[in-house]
């Protein structure tokens, strides 16, 4: 394909990604209230009974806040049909046995970013919201807005959802030969130091947030080095076998 041939794929890869959000975005909306009271769930937990409000500083905030949920949500939601629109752009480039990978694909990379969104939710909002909530003197008080709190929580979710991607792009620059197992342990130190970087820029600014953030992306990055290295040995026992031929094959041939 010609770089032209390749910009117009990708154009009508985002434009079908534009097509999925928008039918996600309207359904999405008639369920914004259920997903608004999940996400208030981790601070009303933290906060006593007679605080557990949220307010709203302009007429349309509450409105605005709806609609950006419903975008939020279809992008989580409809994610594994995203992902699918990405493996079809790169596919191109692909071996042919490596194109029928497009399953384990949109799974892995559809669980890892859900499941990174979850972490945060189930591990990191308990944890932040109680010390953010009881930070301060005993007569301070929150008096949080609609706007900035699910804005801090969206943010939050979709954040861990892209981080927890790593192990995913790893494994897929592993499967396209960019990088192998050798190169990625030669280079590890360095990646510890980028995703101490990364914690340290978006995670909430506490260490135990950042904590939180950078452990778990360190033991991705270790196990993607693991299935890299595993995917390495696969596709040079298979090249070997190919190139061996029939007669060369120990068992090929042979009568049972």
């Amino acid at each position: 394909m010609s770089f032209y041939q390749h910009f117009d794929e990708l154009r009508v890869r985002l434009m079908r990604c534009l097509g999925i959000f928008f039918v996600g975005f309207i359904a999405c909306y008639f369920i914004s209230e259920p997903i608004l009271e999940w996400l208030r769930k981790p601070l009303f937990d933290v906060l006593p009974i007679d605080q557990r409000k949220l307010y709203f500083t302009s007429l349309f905030e509450n409105f605005l806040t709806h609609l950006k949920v419903a975008g939020y949500a279809s992008i989580f939601i409809l994610s594994p049909l995203y992902f699918y629109q990405v493996w079809s752009f790169v596919a191109p480039g692909m071996y042919p046995r490596e194109r029928k990978q497009v399953l384990p694909f949109v799974l892995a990379a559809s669980a890892f970013f859900i499941g990174g969104a979850c972490f945060a939710y189930y591990v990191l909002f308990p944890v932040g919201f109680k010390y953010f909530i009881s930070y301060g003197a005993p007569s301070d008080f929150p008096l949080l807005t609609i706007d900035a709190y699910y804005s801090t929580c969206l943010k939050l979710l979709l954040l861990f959802g892209v981080a927890f991607e790593l192990p995913v792009l790893v494994v897929l620059l592993g499967v396209l030969g960019i990088v192998d197992s050798k190169f990625l342990r030669e280079n590890r130190r360095n990646a510890i130091l980028m995703i101490t970087v990364l914690a340290a820029l978006f995670a909430p600014p506490d260490a135990v947030s950042m904590l939180i953030l950078g452990v778990p992306l360190v033991f991705l990055y270790e196990a993607a080095i693991w299935v890299v290295h595993t995917l390495g040995q696969r596709k040079a026992a298979g090249s070997a076998l190919e190139e061996s031929g029939p007669g060369d094959h120990p068992w090929r041939g042979r009568s049972t």
